[in-house]
């Protein structure tokens, strides 16, 4: 990829590919041909840097002309994706960028159709429904599972209730998945397979339980029928994908000559494993590089435990000690070995073997990807939904090395750091932004903890530590010290073997 600035600028869509090919990898595949065999919930960055990226490689070997992607939109905001995506013909151009500087750059093709769920909820149902649909997947984030922190469905939930009620149009996942089960039922047409691609541990039987669940509350014999008849397999997702940003358009558009609204910059690091267990076929996703295993949760909990948490230890810590990209703090000695000790002595020692891996090559790898300054990945992104994200990859560390009696400091200092974070200012007096589902309630409770240290416990994710007297004390002891010394006399003195 050059340089070079290309004239003129070639809006990206289905007529302009033809024009494209000297410029950018484009797909050689008719992709009228192509069949939407699977549905994906929540088209983003993330989906189309990583599935929609396979299913394409497949689409380039001729082994998938039935198993094209149709995206839906279910939320107001993604108004502007059915936007881009209607502009572009469901195109876009996926720039993976090496730490050394080398910049590759493809056109994907898999996405051949679009549906924006508030415009016609019923076009969406009526599309899942259809027999030519086997997978449904999604990435509808940490938190869109409703499920509350007893892991029970959340059935009480405002939305939920409204969807349940007699005639509503659809407006949740659970409503729409549900109601197109419910007719692919009545119809005698088998149901297809629900994948998640969320970073949840054992994400298919979470799937699983709040599908069924909603399920349950509208029609139990659709409920027993899902229970019995569709697979939920679940998979381990794994790329890091920046947002998207202006200067990735204006890369794009000077370097290639490519109009593109909405290009997808990711690592060149790509992988995903996936339980094999299918309820009306899959693609070939083996030809593509993807692993399909028997069972997933060895490798969901190495990633979770080590690159997810990792993005945990290092963001809120980072934040309060002014730095603004993953790249800057892997570049500093002192977060370094605290997050090579948070992985060794931590997170390690929680995990069971994983086939065909090393975990210390794998933690190594980590570092590595975590240095890349080409993706520009912000600390900020690590730092939204904490009270989702926590829950799912800091704490069942915590759990497990307080049961097991091993080292629990590291891990309590970063949830420290996002306590100390939630109060609003960096270090040297700089606003932070916080992002959160809760975030009422969390910045309430940040305002407390100078009286109350431990008011951030109050929170439900918590129910179980708070009375642990050994957390308890290692989380107050590192609140203190960002309090009284700040984030990077803290990582110092935690990169040690102990933080006491």
């Amino acid at each position: 990829m050059s340089g070079e600035r290309r004239d003129p600028t070639l809006a990206l869509n289905q007529d302009s590919l033809g024009l494209l090919g000297d410029r950018v990898t484009v797909p050689g595949y008719d992709r009228d041909d192509v069949t939407p065999g699977i549905v994906h919930l929540g088209v983003g960055g993330f989906h189309r840097a990583h599935e929609a990226f396979y299913v394409d490689r497949l689409l380039r070997q001729g082994l998938a002309g039935e198993w094209g992607i149709c995206g839906v939109g279910l939320l107001p905001q993604d108004s502007l994706m059915r936007d881009v995506m209607a502009a572009q013909d469901r195109l876009y151009t996926l720039v993976q960028r090496h730490p050394d500087g080398t910049v590759e750059a493809q056109v994907i093709g898999s996405i051949v159709d679009y549906l924006f769920a508030p415009d016609d909820p019923d076009r969406v149902v009526e599309r899942m429904a259809s027999p030519d649909v086997r997978i449904v997947s999604m990435t509808v984030t940490e938190g869109g599972y409703n499920l509350r922190s007893d892991g029970e469905f959340d059935g009480d939930d405002p939305a939920v209730r409204r969807d349940l009620e007699p005639g509503a149009a659809p407006t949740t996942v659970f409503a729409f998945v549900t109601e197109a089960l419910g007719r692919r039922r009545e119809r005698g047409i088998d149901p297809f397979t629900v994948v998640s691609c969320d970073n949840l541990e054992e994400n298919g039987e979470k799937a699983r339980n709040a599908f069924t669940s909603y399920a349950r509350l509208k029609d139990p014999a659709l409920a027993d029928w899902m229970a019995d008849r569709v697979a939920f397999p679940s998979s381990m997702v794994d790329r890091i994908t920046p947002a998207t940003t202006d200067g990735d358009r204006a890369l794009v558009a000077d370097s290639l000559g490519v109009q593109d609204a909405w290009p997808v910059v990711c690592e060149p690091y790509h992988q995903w494993v996936i339980q094999d267990d299918f309820t009306a076929g899959r693609p070939p996703w083996e030809e593509a590089g993807v692993q399909l295993v028997p069972d997933v949760r060895p490798y969901e909990l190495m990633k979770l435990r080590l690159l997810n948490a990792s993005h945990q230890v290092m963001g809120y810590l980072g934040s309060l000690a002014g730095y603004g990209y993953v790249h800057d703090v892997c570049r500093d000695p002192d977060f370094v070995a605290l997050l090579r000790g948070y992985m060794e002595r931590e997170a390690t020692p929680t995990l069971d073997p994983v086939p065909g891996v090393d975990l210390g090559d794998y933690r190594s790898s980590l570092l590595e990807r975590f240095t890349n300054e080409a993706i520009g990945d912000t600390l900020a992104r690590q730092c939204v939904d904490s009270t989702e994200r926590i829950p799912k990859f800091l704490l069942p560390v915590v759990r497990q090395r307080l049961q097991d009696g091993g080292e629990i400091d590291r891990a309590a200092l970063a949830i420290a750091g996002w306590a100390r974070h939630a109060e609003g200012v960096d270090d040297a007096g700089r606003p932070l932004e916080v992002v959160d589902v809760r975030r009422d309630q969390v910045l309430a409770l940040a305002r407390q903890q100078q009286d109350d240290p431990t008011a951030m416990l109050g929170l439900s994710m918590f129910d179980g530590l708070r009375e642990d007297r050994r957390f308890v004390t290692t989380y107050v002891a590192a609140l203190r010290t960002l309090h009284e010394h700040g984030a990077r006399a803290a990582v110092a003195r935690y990169a040690g073997s102990s933080g006491d």
